[in-house]
């Protein structure tokens, strides 16, 4: 997994999800651990077995966010082309077919938020509308066909 790109927020936010993880997480998880201990024969003992698994499965998502935030990097905008759509912009377009405009942040996969209208730079519509320029026309394949957008507007 190569470098991300993150706005200032969204990198504290994985850094706090980390160590929520780290702290807390792990405190809960040994602690359903030493009860299931004290509750006798580990070798029939379900919730111990449950709680051994959850501990790999916490470990192993502490490990990938580690992965995620080590290779984080905060976006510096002034290197940034403002005639572009690119990573942290917002792009307002237009579709072609219906006349329906609307606006999406491009962002990276972890901060996408399709409700707040921050889409990931790897999604069919982040791919479709990334170095465009306004007056471009981007075609975006999405489940339902192409789909064609006028770009109206590009902000940083």
């Amino acid at each position: 997994m190569g470098v991300q790109y993150y706005t200032e927020e969204g990198l504290r936010k994985l850094k706090e999800e980390l160590a929520e993880l780290k702290g807390k997480g792990r405190q809960d998880i040994a602690k359903q651990i030493a009860e299931a201990r004290d509750k006798g024969d580990l070798s029939e003992n379900a919730e111990y077995d449950a709680a051994k698994d959850a501990q790999g499965h916490l470990e192993l998502k502490i490990a990938k966010l580690e992965a995620v935030v080590g290779n984080a990097r905060v976006l510096d905008n002034s290197i940034m082309d403002p005639s572009k759509a690119g990573i942290l912009s917002t792009v307002k377009i237009k579709n072609i077919k219906n006349g329906m405009e609307v606006a999406y942040t491009l962002v990276s996969e972890e901060e996408a938020d399709l409700k707040a209208g921050k889409i990931s730079l790897a999604s069919p519509f982040g791919k479709g509308l990334n170095g465009k320029k306004v007056g471009e026309i981007a075609e975006i394949n999405a489940p339902a066909g192409k789909l064609q957008f006028e770009v109206l507007e590009i902000t940083y």
